[in-house]
């Protein structure tokens, strides 16, 4: 539901979620709306036991938004290769799978298997992997100095979540790669495996970092 805040009487409440360790942010709406609308989903725990409930919240929420990019990261695939399943039945939606830079890790390797790659596609899913706006050059001179300015953008995300910084980060790649226009997106990222945050982001190349606005956030953990 889109909705301004104006809309809003002054009164917010936190709920208890059937799923486990879930607390749901609910705000009062009135007016045509009337009545607690949710906000955003909260995780006591970061990581991968959150990836099924992000999924859902995915589909539902390019449906409320009217959403027909989705831009995903996953390092293995398995991530990935979830999402490109569920999203089958809505072809109108396109799939966008960021990967790690190749040599991340170890030189010339990839994690995500070439097989795994080859299933995402099959499902009709884009895999990009491409340079990665918040560790690239800039992390060489950090290692050889002890700082560069990208980790300041980069450790100031994260004060709101490891999975934040990276949906904007690959908001900022699949920009970049010219896969994705200018109109607003959904980005799933997560805490080192899996999917524990979902936003609403409007992109923006990475040398118009500042241009990206995180419209929405609409899941995240609350510790990380």
């Amino acid at each position: 539901m889109l909705f301004n805040i104006s809309q809003f009487f002054c009164c917010l409440r936190l709920a208890p979620h059937p799923m486990a360790e879930t607390i749901v942010l609910k705000a009062y709406l009135h007016g045509q709306h009337k009545g607690w609308v949710i906000l955003m989903y909260a995780f006591e725990k970061p990581g991968y036991k959150n990836t099924d409930r992000i999924l859902g919240l995915l589909k539902g929420a390019c449906q409320e938004y009217g959403i027909k990019e989705v831009v995903l990261a996953s390092t293995h695939g398995t991530t990935g290769l979830a999402a490109a399943r569920m999203l089958q039945d809505a072809p109108d939606i396109r799939l966008i799978v960021v990967t790690h830079n190749f040599g991340l890790k170890d030189a010339g390797t990839l994690e995500m298997s070439p097989e795994t790659r080859s299933e995402i596609e099959s499902l009709g899913a884009t895999v990009y992997t491409g340079t990665m706006p918040f560790r690239n050059i800039g992390t060489a001179i950090r290692q050889m100095v002890g700082y560069s300015q990208q980790d300041l953008v980069a450790n100031t995300l994260r004060m709101l979540g490891q999975g934040l910084k990276v949906c904007v980060e690959i908001a900022l790649m699949a920009s970049d790669a010219g896969l994705i226009g200018t109109n607003d997106i959904l980005t799933v990222a997560g805490t080192a495996r899996g999917a524990d945050t979902l936003a609403l982001i409007k992109p923006a190349p990475s040398n118009r970092l500042f241009d990206l606005k995180i419209r929405n956030i609409l899941a995240k953990p609350v510790n990380w």
